[in-house]
This record gives C-alpha cells, sequence and structure tokens, in this order.
C-alpha cells in the first residue's frame, strides 16, 4: 500500500511540474507555481524560509521521501529504470564518501561565490527544467499547434497556433548529454545520479540519517533471501548484515513490496528480536502512514482552471533580423541588476518558456551560461507583461506588479544612423516613434534647416515641404525609455535594426 500510494503521489507531482515547464498559456503558473518554490535549491536562493522549512520537516519525518515523490528529475530516473524490466537488477555498494561531498563542497561554494549557474547544472530541478525546456516543450508546442489547426478547420479558435523555434544551440546540446548521463545511471543503476552526484540529495541524506520514519529490517523475521538487497535501485540495503544506509534511502518502499516474509517494515521503531510482524499487519500501519505522507504532501495541491489567452490582433509575419551586437546584456524586469540574475539563478528555463512574447532565450556565454537574457529578434517585452518575474522561484527575477513594470529601465535604445531608412534609401519611416510604448522616441528633420510652422513643415527658404518628401530621423529621450524593444523588434530595417536596446547593469526607476 505504501509503495503504490509513493507511486501515485510521485506520477502526479511529476507530471504536473511537467507540465508547468511548458506552458505557455499562464494556467499551469497560476495554480502549480508552488510545486517549483517547494524545489530545495530554488526555495534556498531565494530564502524561501517557508518551503525550506517544509521540506527539511518532511525529510526529518519520513526519510528521503521528498527524492522519491517531489524532485521531477528523481521521478524521471524511476520511470527510466522502470522500463529495464529485470528482476534483482541490483546490488549494494558502498556510499562514496569524497566524491558526493566533494560535489556538495563544491556546489556551495559556487553558490557563495554568485555562481549558482554552473551549480544549476547538477541541481535536480535546473537540469529537469532545462531538459524539459529544451527537448519536450517544443513537442508539446507541436502537438498544441496540430490540434489548432484541427480547430481552426472545425471552426473553433478556443487552441491557437504557437511559433515552435530553437532558442539556443547550447541549450540544447548541454541538455541532451545531461539526460543521455542520467538516463544511462538510472538504466544500469536506478539512483546513481542521486546518491552520488545530486547535492541536494546529500544535504538530505545528512538529515535523514536521523529521520523519525524509516526503512527497518526484523532481522528474526528474514530468512537473508537477498530480494530486498537486489531490487534496492539506491544500493543502500546490506543483507549480509541487516544495515540500511539511511543518508541514501529515499522511502520508495520497494523493498517492503520485495519482501514476501513481511520482514521489512516502515516505522518509527525497530521491531523487537523474536517478534515477526505479519504482511496483514505491516499493510494496515503502511496504510496510515501513506495517508499522513499524503496529506502532509498534497496540503498545498489545488485545481486546475483553464485560462485564455490575449492577443493584440498579430502581427505580420516579417523577414528575421540578425541580432546586434550589445555591450550590456538585458536582463528581464524584476532581476534587479546582471549581478542579481548571475547569482540567484540556476538556469531552469521556466521564465524562457512562459515568456509570451518570445523575448527570453537561455545565453550562450560563459560567464552566464543558459541563464536567460534579452533579445528582441521575434517580439518585444510588452509594458503590460509581468510574467516572467510571477513565475521565477529562486529570486532571480523579483515580482513586480503591471505598473511597477512599466516604470522599470533595463536599458535605453540607440539610434544607428547608416542603418536608418531615412538616411540609407533616403525613404520616411518614424514607425519607431508611432510605436514607442513609453512615448520616449521623437522624430526630427534629417535636413538642415527644416522647421515646423504649426502642421507645415517648411525648408531653410520657407517652402512647404510635401510630407511624402519629409525625411524625419528618430531622437531618443533616455529618461523615458524602459528597453522594451519595441523600437528594435519592429524596426524594418535588414538584416541590422536602425534602433537597438543596450541593458542597464542595474535597473533604474522612472
Amino acid at each position: 500500500m505504501l509503495r503504490k500510494i509513493r507511486i501515485t503521489l510521485a506520477v502526479i507531482f511529476w507530471a504536473l511540474i511537467t507540465w508547468l515547464l511548458v506552458d505557455f498559456t499562464g494556467t499551469a503558473h497560476a495554480y502549480l507555481g508552488w510545486m517549483a518554490r517547494v524545489q530545495f535549491l530554488p526555495a534556498l536562493l531565494a530564502l524561501n524560509v517557508g518551503a525550506l522549512l517544509f521540506v527539511v520537516a518532511l525529510t526529518f519525518l519520513f526519510g528521503r521521501i521528498y527524492c522519491s515523490v517531489i524532485c521531477p528529475l528523481g521521478v524521471m530516473q524511476d520511470v527510466i529504470a522502470w522500463f529495464r524490466k529485470k528482476k534483482n537488477k541490483y546490488s549494494y555498494s558502498e556510499e562514496k564518501h569524497i566524491l558526493r561531498y566533494g560535489i556538495l563542497a563544491l556546489t556551495g561554494l559556487l553558490i557563495c561565490t554568485n555562481l549558482s549557474y554552473i551549480a544549476g547544472l547538477i541541481a535536480p530541478y535546473s537540469t529537469y527544467g532545462r531538459i524539459v525546456g529544451t527537448m519536450v516543450a517544443p513537442l508539446y508546442k507541436l502537438a498544441n499547434n496540430y490540434l489548432a489547426a484541427v480547430a481552426e478547420n472545425s471552426g473553433s479558435y478556443a487552441v491557437y497556433s504557437v511559433d515552435v523555434w530553437v532558442k539556443s544551440g547550447a541549450a540544447l546540446a548541454i541538455s541532451i548529454v545531461s539526460w543521455l548521463v542520467i538516463a544511462i545511471l538510472a538504466w544500469r543503476g536506478g539512483r546513481t545520479w542521486c546518491n552520488t552526484i545530486c547535492p541536494v540529495g546529500s544535504v538530505l541524506g545528512l538529515i535523514s540519517r536521523h529521520s523519525v520514519m524509516k526503512i527497518r529490517i526484523d532481522e528474526s523475521a528474514c530468512t537473508r533471501c537477498g530480494k530486498c538487497g537486489r531490487n534496492c535501485k539506491s544500493a543502500c540495503i546490506d543483507t549480509k548484515t541487516h544495515t540500511i544506509d539511511y543518508s541514501r534511502c529515499v522511502a520508495c518502499g520497494d523493498c517492503i513490496g520485495e519482501c514476501r516474509e513481511g520482514a521489512i517494515s516502515f516505522s518509527a521503531a525497530k521491531p523487537a528480536a523474536g517478534t515477526a510482524t505479519t504482511r496483514e499487519h505491516n499493510a494496515v500501519n503502511q496504510g496510515r502512514r501513506a495517508v499522513i505522507t499524503s496529506s502532509a504532501l498534497l496540503a498545498a495541491g489545488t485545481l486546475l482552471k483553464a485560462q485564455e489567452k490575449t492577443t493584440d490582433g498579430g502581427l505580420a509575419v516579417i523577414e528575421d533580423k540578425l541580432k546586434p551586437s550589445r555591450n550590456k546584456l538585458i536582463t528581464p524586469p524584476g532581476s534587479v541588476s546582471l549581478r542579481n540574475m548571475t547569482s540567484h539563478c540556476t538556469s531552469c528555463q521556466l521564465c524562457v518558456n512562459s515568456c509570451p512574447n518570445d523575448v527570453l532565450r537561455p545565453s550562450s556565454s560563459l560567464d552566464r551560461l543558459m541563464q536567460p537574457e534579452v533579445s528582441y529578434e521575434r517580439g518585444y517585452c510588452r509594458p503590460e507583461c509581468n510574467v516572467c518575474s510571477q513565475v521565477c522561484p529562486t529570486g532571480a527575477i523579483l515580482p513586480v506588479t503591471v505598473e511597477q513594470r512599466t516604470a522599470i529601465q533595463v536599458g535605453h535604445a540607440v539610434w544607428v544612423r547608416d542603418n536608418c531608412l531615412p538616411v540609407s534609401d533616403g525613404e520616411p519611416c518614424g514607425l519607431c516613434a508611432r510605436k514607442c510604448p513609453a512615448e520616449a522616441i521623437q522624430m526630427v528633420p534629417l535636413q538642415a534647416g527644416v522647421h515646423k510652422d504649426g502642421r507645415r513643415w517648411l525648408d531653410a527658404d520657407g517652402k512647404e515641404i510635401p510630407r511624402e518628401k519629409l525625411l524625419l530621423i528618430p531622437v531618443v529621450n533616455e529618461e523615458k525609455c524602459i528597453g522594451c524593444g519595441a523600437c528594435e523588434q519592429l524596426c524594418p530595417s535588414r538584416p541590422y535594426s536602425a534602433i537597438y536596446v543596450e541593458g542597464h547593469e542595474v535597473h533604474r526607476e522612472i
């Protein structure tokens, strides 16, 4: 019973958090955002005391149940191992102390030196987020687009299509390599990654040594068949000495299901010598404990609800443009500064996959590898949008309201004279000024001596200039510009925009 309930909860958590990572409508984030915030490393970086206390208390009471139910990477390993249809496929192994705690110490050092994005390469939630965001999310969007096409043919527009594209080749490559390594380890050794490499598993392992509820072996009832040890995916049961390494045990209950003598139980006290418990008695106790465990895990559960996505009516499809060379990178509104982003972000890709405007993508720069950066080739950061700040679980992007968002300056626009159509082609434009939501761009005459008289434009000789021959160029008011990128994205100049945004290392407020 314990194992069945544990598997049911694990599948539910795994399915919901996967949906949270691929959802682009905002539906999942409105109700399931807490699932990302209770992950250990995001909670630690965000100083989310409530989530940290919940995980610590859960581990102290029930052992590493977090790893077998709440952690999506742990559940993914179980799923991969499950496909290897073979009984008695594991064996006991000694704990790799030096490797395990060496990686933990290195992770702590990286976090303390503001290099959390490197620590995120092996952190469980971030690793799973990248795998899902780069490998699963595109497939999810393709399936959505297929449904949208079917619905459109039926006269329904309840489902809308979205763009599917590779946002970062480096992130995709790293995600594929990560998945292959973890999959091979899970296929061959079950929870090898969790109990040797994962820093979160090492931290919780220190607590689970002293947990109240543990897997316990009644030596008087044990027949030394060895089935429990050969089916333990954590390789932590030494059947010769009847001992269990509780720092590696994830309380999955597989050993209980394999024992035909009822000699293994999940209890608070070690069975007294000579009092073998029956399987029926164990089943009752396990059922009660499982109910308590499930109540604790699902206390924050909630119902799902559909949510419509609003659009602006759509923009015409235009030719792709090239990314400008920026002296300073642009970070999302709410990230406060490049330093704050670098020190808190674990590159889980949740904000990247949630961005409805397609302006966030994983960085390929080695100094902030796979952390989100802003670029405006496919859209611009709409002032009324604050999605990324609402979904970030680590504090790398702090929550901001829509009103606050419109006053945050993430950068400022810079005009490139030689790329501007009035200068290069002698054609009137002014699109950047007309589309600027902050009204930070004014158009001034390109020709010398041109001035305005009421609604008329006059040349140096006082003659009126026909509007179709009037050439105006943009001037940016940096005090009003919020760096949203509307001018850069909508500029018709190709391959590079005639106006682009330079980032602010520290964000400003109007």
